[in-house]
């Protein structure tokens, strides 16, 4: 098989000269935030650390943690790391959870950005040959900018359209020949559903592969997109704290996606203890950047929960692999006592020939959980005897408490009932006052 790499030097770099690199790159990072971030600095100084003493990777757990919250403390200006007219563009999480998080890019920080994401597109297959039309949101999200920017890297022709207006995306996929396509999973599941509706078949596009991240997805979705696309679907991971969409990228063995380890150490923790695990550990995902000018943070805690693996990968790679996210640390439902994640209803939902079209409702009445989960009817399922429905709700509910250890109250309801995002999808609703 042709082996496909944007910077093969780097991503086939040998792991010791790999780690060498990160070493040194680690070392010059931590002096420079100590003498440009007094945020930072004040941290470590607490922790009793000095740059004198961060030699190499070995040395990395002694620095502390960076959360979410002392992003939001810092806001907007007291992580920066470079003076603000070093500055070009910035970049900002939703914010639905409080105060926004704005991250800062200097020229290079852009450049190295769309290095990373250009290695995932090659990795899916694209070169210069290619249509990639980018269906993520652009602005102050970082997933449109990244992925155009990645695209414009490789040479190929790029479709900026964001997101939206689905009969516009159709249009342009058809009659300009769209080969790749970047977006959410759930979105990328509509425009299938979509086109189906249009009486086009998978074979009538031209699209054979998607780049698709943003939000949790199960290999069982993965599948559906796959079949009802006629493509080969590429996960890709990023976080806006840390650049954007290319921090990690699936390779063709769809096995995990390999972590860009010149521009970032990643590291396994115990949520609760904060204690580093080993390789091969499930456990919360930690990010240092060490390459990153102007917004470079160290030991920051993603909240998402995945496995590493150095485990050899027939691409010829060497950058460790991360699992797709199992969940968060912190939006992990605890109902009832038991921890739920929204990934586990998804896989039973999809095992038994559902629809990603779903959404959880949590609520508290006299004092307990109650957990709804109301999933759409495929088409060739819809039907008006309530018998049947009422059946089908039953083996539902049974087949989540199988999966969970807990009951549900499965709604079965008509198709299109359950409103389709064009971003992120609203899978959960809490209407618990948990304080």
């Amino acid at each position: 098989m042709e082996r496909r790499y944007y910077q093969p030097e780097i991503e086939t770099m040998p792991l010791e000269k790999l780690r060498a690199l990160q070493s040194e790159r680690l070392v010059r990072q931590v002096r420079h935030v100590y003498e440009n971030v007094p945020y930072y600095r004040a941290k470590m100084q607490e922790k009793g650390v000095t740059p004198d003493d961060i030699r190499g990777l070995e040395d990395l757990p002694k620095l502390p943690f960076l959360s979410k919250a002392d992003l939001r403390d810092g806001y907007p200006y007291g992580l920066l790391a470079v003076p603000l007219s070093d500055c070009v563009r910035i970049h900002s999480t939703s914010g639905t959870t409080g105060k926004r998080v704005v991250a800062f890019y200097t020229q290079n920080d852009v450049d190295l950005w769309e290095d990373c994401v250009a290695r995932a597109i090659v990795a899916a297959g694209g070169t210069r040959d290619d249509v990639v039309q980018v269906c993520y949101g652009y602005g102050l999200f970082t997933g449109g900018s990244g992925l155009h920017g990645g695209s414009h890297k490789v040479g190929c022709l790029t479709l900026p359209m964001s997101s939206g207006n689905t009969e516009r995306q159709i249009q342009f996929m058809m009659d300009l020949g769209s080969t790749i396509l970047c977006c959410t999973p759930s979105y990328a599941a509509y425009i299938g559903e979509s086109l189906k509706e249009r009486g086009y078949k998978p074979g009538d596009n031209k699209l054979k592969a998607g780049i698709f991240g943003a939000e949790p997805w199960t290999e069982e979705m993965r599948r559906d997109i796959e079949a009802s696309l006629g493509i080969k679907a590429f996960d890709i991971y990023g976080l806006t704290e840390t650049s954007g969409p290319g921090v990690a990228f699936e390779c063709e063995e769809q096995r995990g996606m390999h972590i860009n380890e010149d521009h970032f150490i990643a590291e396994i923790i115990d949520p609760d203890t904060g204690e580093v695990l080993p390789e091969g550990s499930k456990g919360e995902l930690v990010f240092t950047s060490i390459t990153k000018e102007a917004f470079p943070l160290l030991r920051y805690r993603t909240r998402d929960i995945c496995v590493l693996s150095r485990e050899k990968c027939s691409c010829g790679r060497t950058h460790v692999r991360m699992s797709k996210p199992m969940g968060r640390s912190d939006d992990m439902l605890i109902i009832r006592g038991v921890n739920v994640f929204p990934s586990q209803i998804e896989t039973v939902l999809l095992n038994e020939g559902y629809t990603p079209n779903y959404q959880i409702v949590v609520d508290r009445v006299n004092n307990s959980d109650t957990l709804d989960v109301y999933v759409e009817l495929p088409p060739e399922k819809f039907s008006d005897t309530v018998r049947e429905v009422s059946q089908w709700e039953k083996s539902l509910a049974s087949a989540i408490t199988t999966m969970l250890g807990i009951k549900p109250i499965v709604h079965l309801v008509s198709p299109k009932t359950i409103t389709r995002s064009e971003g992120k999808a609203v899978r959960v609703v809490d209407k618990r006052k948990l304080v």
